[in-house]
């Protein structure tokens, strides 16, 4: 069957799910935003009693606002509601709580959606992955660099903060005025929200409620993000051999969640539905895969073996895999001896 046969055909099942159900998605806002501000209130209140009854309520609060971004996400998408206004409203609001400007992260987010899993086209609204060879032919400041923006701790414990409170409050090189102008209400607003906490609540409050809430809703929403496309038997290809349904299919993972964790991560996890179909609506991601037997073949992961991508730090273009640094440095060798021994022959 010819690729763009395949196209075709999946595109034609996935048609149906590709409408906005208003009802769905104003239901969504009541379950999500209404819990977020209410978890934000009783962990101030409790902070009188106890920090440690505090903690686990930060905690939910956390995953609220990862399902607060992902109704931003959909309005990125202009999949959340009819109303291109309402979509832009909404996101924009939902911006501020997450702490990401709605039209620069829509604009990285589509060139995301556009050249994913194709090693012609890195570099925007993605995550830095060299490959074995590149990362041998790198200078040495780049190779630190890169060891240390794949090291768990940096990427999980710093990229929170250096992603969502540093690198989004400017706006990207090239951004036109309506999207310039997009993060300098998205910025007034959080400083808006965060000054009106400090000057009622106390900044000692703040930082024990508000940061961490943005810190651990921070960290989960890269992991996500991370483990969606950096998994075992995952696709990369160069653009003459890069294929879109490929790409959505065997790029991105099946992300098979506890029921609680689907919920609250707006069943992000069938990022491979999503990325074929962005305008399909979070709530009806599942009932996409459900409903197409090709779909369903996407690679599956789980909360166990997810945790191998942790080790993974480089992209093999021969094997078509990722490795360690210590896999790529005896690979490497392997083939420089094969090549000294071609060459004596």
């Amino acid at each position: 069957m010819s690729q763009a046969k395949k196209i075709s055909e999946l595109k034609k099942e996935v048609a149906p799910f590709e409408k906005t159900d208003t009802k769905a998605s104003v239901l969504q806002l009541i379950n999500t935003i209404i819990p977020l501000i209410a978890l934000w209130t009783i962990a101030y209140l409790t902070l009188s009693v106890s920090y440690w009854i505090t903690l686990p309520i930060v905690i939910l609060a956390a995953g609220f606002l990862v399902r607060t971004f992902i109704i931003f996400h959909d309005c990125c998408h202009q999949s959340f509601f009819n109303s291109r206004k309402a979509n832009d409203i909404v996101g924009t609001i939902t911006g501020i709580l997450t702490h990401v400007p709605y039209r620069q992260w829509r604009y990285t987010h589509n060139v995301h959606h556009r050249t994913s899993s194709n090693l012609d086209e890195r570099g925007t609204g993605d995550m830095w992955l060299l490959t074995v060879e590149e990362y041998a032919e790198a200078p040495w400041h780049q190779k630190f660099a890169y060891r240390a923006y794949r090291n768990p701790l940096v990427m999980l414990g710093l990229g929170p903060i250096a992603v969502f409170l540093i690198q989004y409050r400017f706006n990207r090189r090239g951004a036109k005025a309506k999207e310039r102008m997009n993060t300098y209400i998205t910025n007034i607003g959080i400083f808006s929200l965060h000054g009106g906490i400090i000057l009622f609540l106390g900044w000692e409050a703040f930082l024990l409620v508000q940061l961490p809430v943005a810190l651990i809703a921070g960290l989960m929403g890269i992991w996500l993000f991370y483990v969606q496309h950096q998994f075992e038997d995952s696709y990369f290809e160069h653009d003459e051999e890069w294929s879109f349904v490929q790409a959505a299919v065997e790029g991105s993972s099946y992300y098979k969640l506890p029921k609680p964790l689907q919920w609250i991560t707006g069943n992000i996890g069938f990022h491979h539905v999503h990325h074929l179909a962005p305008r399909v609506p979070n709530y009806m991601l599942e009932k996409v895969h459900n409903a197409s037997e090709p779909l369903q073949k996407a690679t599956t992961i789980t909360l166990k073996t997810s945790l191998k991508s942790i080790r993974f730090r480089l992209w093999d273009e021969e094997t078509k895999s990722f490795v360690t640094f210590g896999e790529a440095k005896k690979i490497l060798k392997q083939r420089d001896s094969m090549v000294n021994a071609t060459e004596n022959v």
